[in-house]
């Protein structure tokens, strides 16, 4: 009888678990595992902004590469309604732009007219947003070959790093560049 008790409670106890475990039942996986907790480390700086990002919304790193590929195309007036009204902009060579939309676009038009053609090669972005500041930000990695009107190759190396505002429009960069020197050709090879 004892046995029967405890067929029918174990009958009864899986049958009430059958389709509440959903983490389970669900294509047959297994419940998430706990990960393990991290250790924490003691840096030696303190940082004066954040330390505490996640990968962000990757809809602004698409937002840069269809400004970038507008840049490279000279068509950058269709990246303008993806900028805030009020931009600050840092550039490499240590100008400050500090105005609105408008201004930095006539700007940044002149600027792109006298490069001639232009080709990016982006190495890598990543969106990140910065948990306890609440902002989004994108890093991204390219080189940049512009080519004149006589023919005279430019290539540098770009570290930029854009931040998007609530509404998701481009408020501040800062740009590091490094000029990638003409390399003088190979050695001839022995006989």
């Amino acid at each position: 009888m004892r046995k029967m008790y405890l067929f029918a409670a174990l009958a009864f106890a899986t049958a009430c678990n059958i389709g509440t475990d959903k983490s389970k039942s669900e294509a047959g996986k297994e419940p998430d595992a706990v990960p393990p907790k991290q250790e924490v480390l003691n840096y030696p700086y303190t940082p004066d902004y954040s330390s505490d990002f996640e990968i962000g919304d990757p809809k602004n790193a698409l937002t840069l590469l269809k400004m970038y590929k507008n840049w490279d195309n000279n068509t950058m007036d269709n990246s303008k309604n993806d900028f805030a009204e009020n931009d600050t902009m840092i550039f490499s060579d240590g100008y400050m732009f500090a105005g609105s939309r408008d201004s930095l676009f006539t700007m940044a038009n002149k600027v792109r007219g006298k490069m001639g053609t232009v080709v990016d090669s982006v190495h890598a972005w990543v969106p990140l947003r910065s948990k306890d500041k609440n902002e989004e930000w994108v890093l991204i990695w390219a080189r940049e070959i512009a080519t004149d009107a006589k023919g005279k190759k430019t290539t540098k190396e770009l570290h930029e790093v854009w931040r998007f505002d609530k509404n998701g429009k481009i408020n501040l960069v800062y740009q590091y560049e490094q000029q990638v020197p003409k390399m003088p050709p190979p050695p001839p090879k022995k006989k």
